[in-house]
């Protein structure tokens, strides 16, 4: 299941209340989620495939479909591109 089109026309970054860009996270930085995340989901695993990219380099994961607009869960696209390479 991927995310709600109509929801990423509507969510913003929530420091700079820029439009975000659906991006592929890189699968080193995908493992460091899922156990960073683990603990919250007792019966399931956590499945992190993207996240949401805002216009001054803020990643934010998309856990399970749901994005995690928390600024302290943002990732940097430096990281993320570094993670890449």
């Amino acid at each position: 299941m991927a995310i709600d089109p109509k929801l990423l026309e509507i969510l913003v970054c929530p420091v700079d209340k820029t439009p975000l860009e659906l991006i592929d996270l890189p699968p080193e930085i995908c493992r460091r989620l899922v156990d960073h995340f683990r603990p919250q989901f007792k019966d399931e695993e956590p499945e992190i495939h993207q996240g949401l990219c805002s216009r001054e380099g803020r990643v934010y994961p998309i856990v399970s479909d749901i994005p995690v607009m928390l600024v302290d869960e943002a990732l940097s696209l430096e990281e993320v591109q570094a993670a890449k390479s």
